[in-house]
């Protein structure tokens, strides 16, 4: 029998690269079946590789469409590096803060802050067009589970949008991950209105949203995979650090504010103020390596340095792995994540 779940992937630039090691490991597992995908910025292009390869070739398919994703993105054809290798690569922090502190990306960001990236004129590109063009859109929107949404954020009205099925284009990704101080605004059709609009990143409204999977067809459990750290042990001291939190604490908020809803519902129903099947009663799972994202920054996100994205990858291979010793026992059974406490 297997266990129908549904995915969560945040966004977070080339430290997507973790959510790549997840879904590696979990695609493993022949008795997990994905039922939906709902993913932000990073984490749709993650789903998008996700549905297509699934659609097209079953779960080794998933794999080998991911792994082609993550090639693209890092500039390696072959990033296939023995395990043991592994140990002997620069530590991904120290490496985050090398090109957090390098003399080009201090430039750069600099230069970011100044200038708009309208200022570019007509010798703009937005540098993920190149992928995202390439990415198979006929299985990306077929009519065929999992289910997939991608989240974008309308700038007129600064709230989220969802698109499915047809409605996701290279345009739909595209606004996902679409950092307005980096890329020029997406137009594209509103899913709501259908009147060509602005979107910026998701991550500002949704990273992800979690309502589109509250569908009573869907199944109740949930794994989100975390990829920008809830927690910081260490006070940011220095304007790049400083920087840094301000963009994981933006991008965690609406996750935040989903939870904490879900928390509430679980609550009224556990003490009978709300009748079991009136509303969902979602079972919450989360996979994240904290330590290791407190060790990088936003640096990392946005310059993919191949080694890391490696390291990345077996990073979440691992955290899946240990999500699945640990509750897969609990997949249909009970919450693994303790909601309360996060919110205690």
């Amino acid at each position: 029998m297997s266990l129908r779940i549904n995915l969560a992937l945040q966004g977070g630039g080339a430290h997507g690269a973790f959510t790549w090691g997840v879904l590696d490991r979990l695609l493993e597992e022949d008795d997990i079946e994905i039922a939906a995908i709902t993913g932000t910025s990073a984490g749709a292009l993650n789903g998008a590789a996700l549905k297509a390869g699934l659609v097209t070739g079953g779960n080794e398919g998933a794999r080998a469409a991911l792994d082609w994703l993550w090639h693209e993105v890092s500039g390696m054809r072959d990033m296939s590096v023995p395990d043991w290798l592994h140990t002997w690569m620069p530590d991904p922090g120290v490496v985050s803060r090398s090109v957090q502190y390098s003399a080009s990306f201090t430039v750069g960001e600099a230069v970011g802050r100044m200038l708009s990236p309208y200022a570019w004129g007509p010798v703009y590109r937005n540098p993920l067009q190149r992928i995202v063009d390439q990415l198979d859109f006929d299985n990306v929107c077929a009519d065929a589970d999992p289910e997939f949404f991608v989240c974008a954020t309308s700038v007129r009205d600064g709230k989220v949008r969802v698109f499915e099925g047809e409605r996701i284009t290279s345009g739909a990704i595209l606004a996902s991950a679409c950092l307005p101080t980096i890329f020029q605004a997406v137009e594209i059709e509103d899913p709501d209105t259908g009147v060509t609009e602005a979107f910026w990143d998701g991550g500002y409204t949704g990273n992800p949203a979690l309502f589109p999977l509250f569908r009573r067809e869907l199944p109740d459990d949930l794994v989100i995979v975390n990829i920008n750290p809830l927690y910081r042990e260490r006070l940011p001291v220095t304007p790049p650090e400083i920087q840094n939190r301000i963009n994981e604490i933006s991008f965690n908020a609406s996750l935040l504010r989903e939870l904490r809803a879900i928390e509430f519902v679980q609550r009224l129903i556990a003490e009978g103020s709300i009748a079991q099947g009136a509303m969902k009663n979602l079972r919450i799972h989360m996979i994240a390596d904290d330590g290791l994202m407190n060790e990088l920054s936003v640096a990392t996100k946005m310059v993919p340095v191949a080694t890391v994205v490696s390291q990345l990858k077996q990073a979440g291979r691992r955290a899946a792995d240990t999500f699945l010793t640990e509750h897969r026992q609990d997949l249909g059974v009970r919450q693994s994540a303790d909601l309360r406490e996060m919110f205690a």
